[in-house]
């Protein structure tokens, strides 16, 4: 399918974290966005945000996008879509609490692209590194070819008892892969071509003249806590990580998804590398932040990472320049003192 350089683009789930950032790129490069809320309250605050793109920018209330048709007015003289909507929290009690709105909200789309949206040419849905990596005791290296069945034989076997990060991880194994099953089973009616997007735990500053500490990400929460307020000992500073993107990178990976052709049908792991939490530490000490000073020894070339990813895909298809540590640090530690958190 073509790549899509200019129209109108849907954003579901628009005032999201990663979402906003979506939409203020889009509308930066001069693309018309119609984003999608759950609430009039959301609307408003989004449209207090983007108020000079007014003009341009259309917020539609999908209340339930689970149920079927919820899409089907919205997808209507769309080019392109951007699905990042997904219930993404660590509360749930039964695994359908988060697996059910998860495929659902995913499959929606999809059908209303398919039965509604004649001018979509290429539809990007953001998927997570749960989904492609397994926890383990040993380093290893993990590729698109992965998929976390470790996760979903967990939630089979435990039901409640799993981890509530299982269930996550869960939830996004099998919310990607119905996109995919759908998009195989209706390769010869669909004008539109599929691009998933794999990130790890996504920080950096966050968009919205509202936003609240208690209103963050999952992600971008922990980095504050961990941060400013001792959520890790000394010991665990230099021993605990993850892997991790900057909000605005990932966002830009959207856009460059969405207009490079050569992305179309791709299962795409973007990240900026790997982090121990001590890493954030020493970054925030860089910037003069009055934080713990945590683990003085910590030596970050001798730390050992045991979940990394192969990006050459990442590279090659969307050429996506990532941000460093100091550098997302730098910029979170201003946003958060324009807010008066630290």
């Amino acid at each position: 399918m073509p790549a899509v350089c200019s129209g109108k683009i849907l954003v579901t789930g628009a005032n999201g974290y990663v979402a906003t950032w979506i939409v203020r790129m889009l509308l930066g490069q001069g693309f018309t966005v119609r984003g999608t809320v759950r609430s009039e309250a959301k609307a408003v605050s989004l449209r207090e945000e983007f108020t000079q793109d007014s003009d341009r920018l259309e917020i539609v209330v999908v209340e339930d996008m689970t149920k079927a048709g919820a899409f089907d007015e919205v997808v209507d003289g769309i080019d392109a879509i951007m699905h990042t909507a997904s219930p993404l929290h660590y509360n749930a009690m039964e695994p359908s609490e988060i697996i059910v709105p998860a495929v659902l909200g995913t499959t929606r789309v999809l059908e209303s692209a398919l039965a509604h949206g004649n001018l979509v040419k290429r539809i990007v849905i953001t998927s997570s590194c749960a989904s492609v990596m397994q926890v383990q005791d040993t380093p290893r290296v993990f590729s698109e070819s992965d998929w976390n069945d470790a996760a979903l034989a967990e939630v089979e076997e435990k039901g409640v008892l799993a981890t509530q990060q299982t269930k996550y991880r869960a939830s996004k194994i099998l919310a990607e892969r119905a996109a995919w099953e759908f998009t195989k089973e209706n390769k010869d009616n669909i004008s539109w071509d599929l691009v998933v997007l794999n990130p790890p735990y996504v920080f950096g500053p966050p968009i919205g003249r509202t936003a609240t500490l208690e209103s963050l990400s999952e992600s971008l929460r922990d980095w504050y806590r961990n941060i400013f307020q001792g959520g890790k000992t000394p010991e665990e500073l230099p021993v605990v990580g993850q892997c991790w993107i900057d909000v605005r990178d990932l966002a830009d990976a959207h856009i460059l998804a969405m207009n490079k052709q050569e992305a179309g049908g791709e299962r795409i792991v973007v990240y900026g590398g790997p982090f121990k939490w001590q890493d954030w530490v020493n970054a925030a000490r860089g910037c003069g932040a009055a934080v713990p000073l945590g683990d003085k020894s910590y030596d970050p070339a001798k730390a050992a990472h045991y979940v990394l990813y192969d990006t050459s895909r990442a590279a090659r298809l969307l050429d996506i320049k990532y941000r460093t540590i100091m550098e997302c640090t730098r910029d979170t530690i201003e946003d958060f003192k324009g807010r008066g958190w630290i």
